[in-house]
């Protein structure tokens, strides 16, 4: 088949010429205006690419960052050589964004290939202009159509960095073979806490080498280490290359501040660490991943928002959550009754989640979580000598302490109806599938569900972690390293992502676990509940599983 009939192929392979030779080449709409200076020591440069972000309905978002002050010029088309092309003058990058800029593109055909250039223009000469960067991407469609996304966590951590030896984040790449219309980020998008060194020893004797950069060599303290690890990703070619092709969902988790945040974290004894202010901590983290995550700003209401529902069409609504921002201080988690000290979702964000989802007409409603339900995840003792918990599970037993919150959303998508949900999340660094029984749990008012965890993209492999029954999760598979190893390199091949592909035809979900070479190793096929409620999914018996 030629490339012809393939418009991404093509587009791709005229992005490299493009991209070569933008020095040459003006823009389309730039006929008739004076020739661009070309002189690089004039003109802006927009080395970290183009991301792609928070696809919905008729709109997705734009990211990019120049070197110095400029402003963000973009064109879009439905044709991959702009023959046909829309201009828009978008928003200065300046210093106080880290030269950051979005651009949010709206009123877009439903369910068209969409071409973007970027362009950022310098202040200071108007005709100075920066080499475009481009992008391709597909707009969600109004209509059923096979559906294809992936999804993990876990990007650059404990010291497995960018190894150009290795090929780099060869896992990014493995994901954007896959073509799927938009990637989910679970969580820990950087590793703030964890610095990397220009070599490691990873298992086996074998050397680990990373490229290393300031900002990365210790753990991030000021604004610009934060957005220094967010820069230090985007030098991944496999990352730039994903990012321009794939619109991304991102949420966070604790290490875009620091391992196991909250409130009420205590680093007085972590010598890594000048400042000690958690909170002003948290407060450039949270700045530093809203100037890079691709994420359309929420409203001035809240202006750090994570949580949000993008739309898919008919066949997928997908519910952001956040686990992180609105929680208490990590305890021992077995209180009877709920209270500051029991939130991890916090109340507005449960009612959110309950009205969306009610309302919600999309044949699966998928839950983005950046952290797991039933499995067990330590933070040390507390000083009583009790187990402390980071995530909602507190050890076996009834619904206590943050497991009161998630009783109250289960128990409420059951008596309100709400089929077809499926948890993504990551978080754990192995793969595994759950299933949620009621018959096998100690909270048992709530319908059978299903918890798929991906991970990691590029960071150390550990688990498998310790299951909770307060919910009845069962492992129907997992792959994690062997007993006795933990933070295996990527070198040991145990990267892991899921893929979900949505059946135009039949509605079917089926999610995949992928190896860091794009191999499946892992296949279940769920069909949307039909019929009476309570009948539950209807699964086929098409397991594949490695070893």
């Amino acid at each position: 088949m030629s490339d012809s009939k393939h418009p991404r192929r093509l587009f791709l392979q005229s992005s490299a010429l493009t991209l070569g030779s933008a020095a040459l080449v003006r823009p389309s709409w730039a006929a008739g205006a004076p020739a661009l200076i070309t002189s690089d020591a004039v003109r802006p440069v927009a080395a970290q690419g183009l991301q792609l972000g928070d696809p919905t309905q008729g709109a997705t978002l734009l990211w990019s960052r120049a070197d110095r002050a400029s402003r963000m010029i973009v064109e879009w088309s439905l044709d991959e050589f702009f023959r046909k092309s829309r201009r828009i003058i978008g928003p200065y990058a300046l210093e106080e964004t880290d030269f950051t800029a979005r651009q949010d593109l709206v009123g877009l055909p439903a369910g068209r290939d969409v071409f973007v250039r970027v362009q950022f223009q310098g202040l200071d000469n108007s005709r100075a202009m920066s080499e475009p960067v481009l992008g391709r991407f597909s707009v969600p469609s109004t209509r059923p159509r096979d559906l294809r996304f992936v999804w993990g966590g876990d990007t650059a951590g404990q010291g497995w960095g960018i190894n150009p030896a290795f090929g780099g984040m060869k896992i990014y790449e493995a994901m954007r073979q896959r073509q799927p219309q938009f990637f989910l980020h679970s969580g820990d998008t950087i590793y703030a806490d964890g610095p990397i060194k220009e070599s490691v020893t990873a298992e086996n004797g074998q050397l680990w080498t990373n490229i290393v950069t300031p900002e990365v060599a210790k753990v991030a303290e000021t604004l610009d280490e934060f957005r220094g690890r967010y820069r230090y990703n985007l030098l991944d070619e496999n990352v730039r290359r994903f990012n321009a092709e794939v619109p991304q969902i991102w949420q966070w988790d604790d290490h875009e501040v620091t391992n196991n945040w909250s409130d009420a974290k205590d680093l007085s004894a972590d010598a890594r660490y000048t400042e000690k202010n958690v909170p002003l901590l948290t407060a450039r983290g949270t700045r530093a991943f809203l100037d890079y995550a691709p994420m359309r700003p929420f409203s001035a209401v809240e202006s750090q928002r994570v949580y949000r529902k993008l739309s898919h069409g008919p066949q997928l609504d997908v519910f952001v959550i956040d686990m992180r921002s609105y929680r208490g201080p990590n305890t021992h988690n077995r209180q009877t009754e709920a209270g500051p000290d029991t939130a991890i979702l916090g109340r507005e964000q449960i009612e959110w989640l309950k009205a969306e989802l009610k309302k919600s007409r999309a044949t699966w409603k998928v839950i983005a979580s950046d952290m797991p339900l039933g499995l067990q995840i330590g933070d040390g003792k507390d000083a009583q000598g009790r187990a402390r918990w980071e995530g909602p599970a507190n050890g076996d037993g009834a619904a206590l302490g943050r497991e009161l919150e998630i009783a109250e959303v289960l128990r409420f998508i059951k008596h309100e109806r709400v089929r077809n949900t499926v948890w993504l999340t990551a978080d754990v660094h192995y793969c595994a599938a759950h299933r949620y029984e009621p018959a096998k749990a100690q909270f048992q008012d709530f319908e059978p569900f299903w918890e798929f965890v991906a991970g990691p993209l590029n960071a150390g492999t550990f688990g498998p972690n310790a299951l909770d029954n307060t919910f009845g999760p069962q492992v129907v598979f997992q792959k994690a390293p062997p007993v006795g190893q933990a933070n295996l390199s990527p070198f040991a091949g145990l990267q892991f992502f899921g893929e979900v592909n949505i059946d135009r035809h039949s509605h079917a979900l089926t999610v995949d676990f992928r190896d860091i070479d794009g191999v499946s190793i892992f296949s279940k096929t769920l069909q949307p509940v039909r019929g009476p409620f309570g009948q539950g999914f209807f699964d086929r018996d098409d397991d594949r599983s490695e070893g």
